[in-house]
């Protein structure tokens, strides 16, 4: 995005192999993502690095059941997902993630958990701030008031991504606990990479470059390079990759480099909160 230009997958690697910390941005849902990461992992480490291998999907509560189901099964990515009860998780089936969890099983790459757990962040929806202990909130930046225009484009975020059903008074919450989120993710990379870094795999909200994980990364650590992979999915709408800047990130995609992608057939997420507006009664 820097130089506004075509890539050939060589080139990508040789550039994110520079990185200290790469992050894999994705539609949860997207097989083509998921194998796409799978491969630039398997490329990252060809040469025997070792960064960490980090998850959004997995949080830090959850690292003591990863690291005895690898102790037992060094190679098999599947007692990953049976330790943390994958199938209750709330995350797309287990076989799309696989091949990224096989790819670091199979180099020996540390497996890590990166998010906040969830009942934090249901605390932090229900009572703000306070759900957090003062050095955590210290810690992870969230003191510190996002700026109003950075604050008004979440908003606006999670408005869209509801269908425009959240409540006006869940906006600032939910605005919060993306934000913990980022920050939560940055804090466990800087902590717990190796000495070759961390690779984290995370949706292509969390890898935005202006105000995901790698601008906390950055606040935080200046000195060490950052690059954002997003893989988007095409539209026939957009026949250029300025077709999909976001309206809050005016002149560029807020990334290091875009990945293009067919898109998956899904259903309609804002179907059913318009049945039930058109439901008898209402």
């Amino acid at each position: 995005m820097r130089n506004n230009r075509q890539v050939d997958e060589a080139a990508l690697l040789a550039d994110l192999s520079r990185a200290r910390f790469v992050l894999l941005g994705e539609r949860h849902d997207n097989p083509d993502h998921h194998r796409l990461q799978a491969e630039l992992v398997r490329g990252l480490t060809a040469s025997g690095r070792k960064p960490v291998l980090a998850f959004e999907m997995l949080d830090t509560e959850q690292q003591h059941a990863v690291d005895e189901a690898l102790a037992r099964a060094p190679g098999d990515p599947d007692a990953i997902a049976q330790a943390v009860t994958w199938e209750k998780s709330g995350w797309p089936d287990w076989p799309l993630y696989r091949p990224i969890f096989a790819a670091g099983t199979e180099r020996g790459l540390r497996i890590l958990g990166a998010n906040l757990p969830r009942r934090q962040v249901r605390e932090l929806v229900t009572r703000g701030p306070e759900a957090l202990a003062p050095e955590t909130r210290t810690r992870l930046g969230l003191d510190t008031p996002l700026p109003e225009p950075v604050d008004r484009a979440m908003r606006a975020e999670m408005h869209e991504s509801h269908c425009g059903h959240l409540p006006e008074s869940m906006l600032a919450p939910m605005v919060l606990a993306q934000r913990a989120r980022d920050a939560q993710m940055a804090d466990r990379l800087l902590s717990a990479a190796s000495e070759d870094g961390a690779i984290l795999i995370t949706g292509a909200g969390h890898a935005r470059t202006d105000r995901g994980v790698p601008a906390e990364l950055s606040r935080r650590a200046p000195s060490l390079l950052v690059l954002a992979v997003a893989f988007l999915e095409v539209s026939p709408e957009a026949r250029e990759p300025g077709g999909y800047v976001p309206t809050d990130s005016p002149g560029k995609l807020p990334y290091d480099y875009v990945w293009f992608t067919p898109a998956t057939e899904r259903e309609d997420p804002c179907a059913a909160f318009r049945a039930r507006e058109n439901a008898p009664g209402k």
